[in-house]
């Protein structure tokens, strides 16, 4: 038994430090800056809450924060919807699912900048063209106000994300016992309430997995953000993420911008593990 637990503790010991350099080590440093003039260089004096109190005060910062929840809630909902009802598809004994299941994938394999400059080409290009033959204003300019840059932001994550989601979906379908499902067949259940009593309960736990990916992506997603609409009209548009990193680089507040990315963690932190627990929770209610 001390030989097994010793390889074990050899084994995990460089994820262990791995982990405390890349992630815990800078995470304390960062916090710590977080309270004192940090210049990016030098830290010449702590000044204690005066980052803070000043973040809440700043009106970019809390409208980007706003903009960031709504974009959140919105994409975690389609995605999980779009997720599962993809799943679904590819799961039924047709010739092309396998097709499908790779098709519906690959735009998760595409970088997110990429991406952003694709699907800006598309909403002014195309969207342009489009207006121009069928005379529909409100394709014209779809970037250009904040509703429309809202939108395209979600169409975005979505047609990225909905394939890497159907896949978490797909596992958990895969193992239903098929026995249930011929036994409600046999006892006359609809389709609905086949899924309703017996696919979907079986599939709780991919939802809560789905749940916490989606809402933790939604939250920090900057690349899409900064090539789709680069935060614009007027940082109406203007993700956390890449507030932070405007904060810090571009104003040179290297301080302020942790302070801010402080509170950003303790945010996404509360509202994942939140969503966490209620979910588990209805796991064992099911």
């Amino acid at each position: 038994m001390q030989n097994r637990s010793l390889s074990f503790w050899l084994f995990l010991t460089p994820v262990i430090l791995g982990l405390g350099i890349v992630v815990v080590i800078p995470f304390l440093y960062g916090l710590f800056y977080s309270f004192t003039d940090w210049n990016g260089i030098t830290a010449n004096a702590f000044i204690g809450f005066e980052n803070y109190i000043k973040l809440f005060q700043e009106s970019e910062f809390m409208n980007s924060i706003w903009f960031t929840v709504k974009f959140a809630v919105v994409t975690v909902i389609l995605l999980n919807i779009m997720g599962l009802g993809l799943a679904l598809l590819v799961t039924r004994n047709i010739k092309s699912s396998n097709l499908l299941r790779t098709v519906f994938f690959m735009p998760n394999l595409i970088g997110g900048l990429i991406l952003g400059f694709i699907w800006q080409f598309i909403f002014i290009s195309v969207f342009g063209d489009i207006a121009g033959l069928t005379g529909i204003e409100g394709l014209n300019g779809w970037l250009s106000t904040t509703n429309t840059g809202f939108w395209g932001l979600v169409i975005l994550t979505a047609w990225q994300m909905a394939g890497y989601i159907m896949i978490i979906y797909i596992a958990y379908l895969e193992n239903i016992p098929k026995e249930l499902i011929e036994a409600a067949k046999i006892d006359g259940a609809s389709s609905f309430q086949r899924f309703k009593n017996i696919t979907f309960p079986l599939v709780a736990p991919a939802f809560t997995v789905s749940m916490f990916l989606t809402l933790s992506m939604a939250f920090k997603i900057y690349d899409q953000n900064l090539s789709l609409t680069n935060g614009g009209p007027f940082n109406s548009t203007q993700m956390v993420a890449m507030e932070i990193v405007r904060t810090a680089f571009s104003d040179n507040q290297m301080a302020y911008a942790q302070a801010k990315a402080v509170i950003f963690f303790l945010i996404v932190a509360v509202i994942a593990l939140t969503q966490v627990y209620y979910n588990k929770k209805r796991e064992v209610e099911m």
